[in-house]
């Protein structure tokens, strides 16, 4: 290496950054020991901004564009260095390049659920999850409050600290927007713009700029949803006593198509289907409770008394009262015909009963 090229590697003429990397928000250009000369190249692409700082203190800001470096486009640096006649000699300077572009599907999510009070469930436990994006929108401010003098700034730096912003303030804009938790699924876009008004401005103290902030996905525990589940079958089903028909003649099918079951497999399937249906018709039944009854059930019904009438030596029936009557105006069994009945100990003539003699009185007598 020749004594020129050892003098022209002393100083810098070229800088710029090729941003090769998705994940870096700030980079500084590594100047080490060289001097940057004056009438250097600065490049800035689109979605950059270039910072110099002089001795810690920050100076001249350039955006998107290519530049020739002079004291007449570095007034803050010029001042600073004490360039009163605009000498052009090397001088020393960090440059840092800061990336503009958006930093997209960055995930948010709650780490345990969150306690909310729900109108119709009362206290519920909720989790949420989702993505954001953003961007910084002020380099200066970005430099100061977050990245400092790094030589290299990525996401995950911050990250953490914007899904806490995120979450915090989220969960808390979902809370006073009063919306049902039944209602959150069919409105996420506005709670989406509920809790992007709510933390931008604290995006933007750090000199960033919340762009889009997604809600994928809000959901209760496990249990809560089970218990959703099957409130909503039983609204799907509706007539409890229509759907349990339905079962027991799908069973009473089944059955009968089973060769090893036959009709006894039928007669049981009904048998099960009208029991289940008279049991969950019981349930949902509302209860009459007498307040003065020392019982809240009340005792069964007597039931009418069934008679078994003698016909030509024959034992016929049993036959209730309202059957009996009918038989006497019809002729076929007479006072003097024997009837037996739970209690007593052997045949008697109807008219003996005082049951079956109110039948007769309204019957004239026979003819002579």
């Amino acid at each position: 290496m020749g004594l020129f090229d050892t003098l022209r590697n002393e100083f810098i003429d070229i800088i710029e950054w090729t941003d090769d990397a998705s994940d870096i928000i700030l980079w500084k250009f590594p100047r080490y020991e060289n001097e940057i000369k004056m009438n250097a190249k600065l490049t800035v692409r689109e979605s950059q901004v270039a910072i110099f700082l002089n001795e810690g203190v920050l100076a001249d800001i350039f955006p998107a564009g290519m530049y020739t470096l002079s004291t007449q486009n570095m007034p803050i640096l010029a001042t600073l260095k004490g360039w009163k006649y605009g000498f052009d000699s090397p001088f020393k300077a960090d440059v840092f390049f800061v990336n503009t572009k958006q930093f997209t599907n960055q995930k948010w999510g709650t780490k345990n659920p969150i306690m909310l009070r729900d109108a119709e469930f009362g206290p519920v436990r909720l989790r949420a999850f989702g993505s954001f994006a953003f961007r910084v929108n002020d380099a200066a401010k970005f430099f100061k409050e977050v990245a400092g003098t790094n030589s290299e700034f990525t996401v995950d730096g911050i990250n953490e600290q914007l899904r806490n912003l995120a979450i915090t303030r989220g969960m808390d804009a979902i809370a006073e927007s009063k919306i049902p938790v039944l209602d959150l699924a069919s409105n996420y876009d506005e709670v989406s713009l509920l809790i992007t008004d709510k933390i931008k401005a604290e995006f933007n103290e750090l000199g960033l700029e919340l762009t889009k902030f997604l809600i994928e996905n809000i959901s209760l525990p496990p249990e809560v949803e089970q218990a959703l589940d099957k409130r909503s079958s039983m609204g799907i089903i509706g007539n409890l006593g229509a759907y349990t028909q339905f079962q027991a003649a799908n069973a009473m099918e089944t059955a009968a198509a089973n060769s090893n079951g036959g009709l006894m497999g039928a007669g049981l399937a009904a048998g099960m289907g009208v029991g289940m249906m008279n049991q969950m018709g019981n349930v949902f039944q509302p209860q009459q409770i007498n307040p003065n009854a020392g019982s809240a059930t009340p005792p069964p019904l007597p039931s009418a008394p069934l008679y078994f009438v003698a016909v030509n030596s024959a034992q016929t029936g049993p036959f209730t009262l309202p059957q009996l009557q009918a038989m006497a105006q019809s002729g076929h069994i007479q006072r003097t015909s024997l009837v037996w009945t739970q209690g007593m100990s052997g045949w008697l003539a109807a008219e003996t009963q005082t049951e079956l003699a109110v039948i007769f009185a309204t019957m004239p007598p026979p003819l002579v």
